[in-house]
């Protein structure tokens, strides 16, 4: 295990993909997986009972977990030369989601816990997972990766999304020189998102929104996601501490309208974070913008290139116009924007999103929606999608040269 890197939150993955008779109630009903060599490489050959977690993510904001255990054991152990090991879980409303051809992964933690996560079939979901761990094909036999066996990836920012869309909690190495950043801010809680933007950018050095703003962008984002992170940490922690008493009794209410400011916090301020920052690499490159102005029936794009008023001069060439939509996540929202700016027909769309599926990026291609993200994040895709994604720096030369 080495922090900072992956190994640090699993040691292994087996992974493979769903058979109609495994997941068809009716057939079978024993919860439980034939076990493999892959399968014997990540839990050994003892019987053992195991705490697991059950994931089952799906699309936008859904899914389900669910607590329980899983037992690993050799069914026939008392048998001199036979063996047949099974991986049995118990009933859970995750792995009741479960369809033919979804993918199932079993992961190790170096806490000894399984996580078991269920994502449909040729998914982005699927892509991230299969990207992360460094595996191959996905058939419907158990394929085995351990991970500090030339495959321990640094959680830099995409590694970072996909470990968060798991629901792992990121440890993160430089916590006093955050504090240290985040001092001022420990009586008066957050500061306004602009303000926030430009404390991360004043916080990183060794990056040039000039020379190499895919980067550039790239370490402002995670920098303000761990400044965030951390003073969310000190501060839902002092409101915790002081508790939700009202008049001597709990304050249910209260606890509960506490917690969805928090999470709506987090929620909004990513997306404003990715403009902020947007608009300060715009600035570095002399382009004139403007930003969510109305065009159209009450549309606001994000961005618009000049500015605003060319686009309401209808004398002012078409061709010389051009739209960006920002959004860190794409999920199912992507199709927003091509209602925003009706003089455009080509829309462009910037996204922090890793791994995007194929059946989502050849919908957009044929939407005539162009997918921009920073170039360290290219690799996440396929092979034959990275040849029509768009980075940064080719974007800004794009609107410079209109301009």
């Amino acid at each position: 295990m080495q922090r900072g890197f992956l190994s640090q939150y699993f040691e292994g993955v087996a992974i493979k993909r769903l058979s109609a008779v495994e997941v068809n109630t009716s057939v079978s009903n024993q919860h439980e997986f034939n076990g493999s060599k892959a399968l014997r490489n990540l839990l050994g050959n003892d019987r053992r009972t195991y705490t697991a977690r059950f994931l089952w993510l799906s699309g936008e904001n859904e899914g389900i977990t669910a607590e329980g255990w899983v037992t690993w054991y050799d069914a026939r152990e008392n048998h001199p030369r036979r063996s047949e090991y099974r991986l049995y879980f118990n009933s859970n409303d995750a792995m009741d989601q479960a369809k033919a051809d979804d993918m199932l992964l079993v992961a190790k933690r170096p806490n000894e816990e399984i996580y078991m996560i269920i994502v449909p079939a040729s998914s982005t979901l699927e892509n991230q997972l299969v990207w992360l761990f460094g595996l191959g094909e996905v058939g419907f036999s158990f394929n085995f990766q351990p991970i500090d066996d030339g495959h321990d990836p640094e959680v830099d920012f995409a590694v970072r999304y996909i470990l968060e869309e798991m629901g792992i909690e990121i440890d993160e190495l430089d916590t006093d020189r955050l504090d240290t950043v985040l001092e001022p801010y420990l009586n008066i809680g957050f500061p306004t998102t602009s303000e926030f933007s430009s404390l991360a950018r004043s916080t990183i050095r060794d990056v040039s929104p000039l020379d190499n703003p895919d980067d550039t962008l790239l370490k402002w984002m995670e920098q303000e996601e761990k400044l965030f992170k951390r003073l969310e940490r000190h501060l839902v922690a002092r409101r915790l501490r002081d508790g939700f008493e009202n008049q001597e009794e709990t304050d249910v209410e209260g606890f509960i309208q506490f917690s969805l400011s928090v999470h709506n916090r987090r929620k909004s301020r990513v997306g404003y974070a990715l403009e902020n920052h947007l608009e300060e690499i715009f600035k570095a490159h002399g382009i004139t913008y403007s930003r969510t102005k109305v065009t159209e029936y009450k549309s606001k794009p994000d961005f618009i290139f000049p500015d605003i008023g060319f686009y309401h001069d209808l004398d002012f060439p078409t061709a010389r116009l051009t739209m960006l939509g920002v959004k860190s996540t794409c999920k199912d929202r992507w199709r927003q924007v091509l209602s925003e700016a009706n003089r455009i027909q080509k829309k462009h769309l910037l996204t922090l999103e890793p791994g995007i599926s194929e059946n989502q990026t050849e919908e957009m291609m044929t939407s005539n929606l162009q997918l921009i993200l920073p170039q360290r994040l290219h690799d996440t895709y396929k092979p034959n999608q990275r040849s029509w994604l768009m980075d940064l720096n080719s974007f800004l030369r794009h609107v410079r040269d209109r301009q």
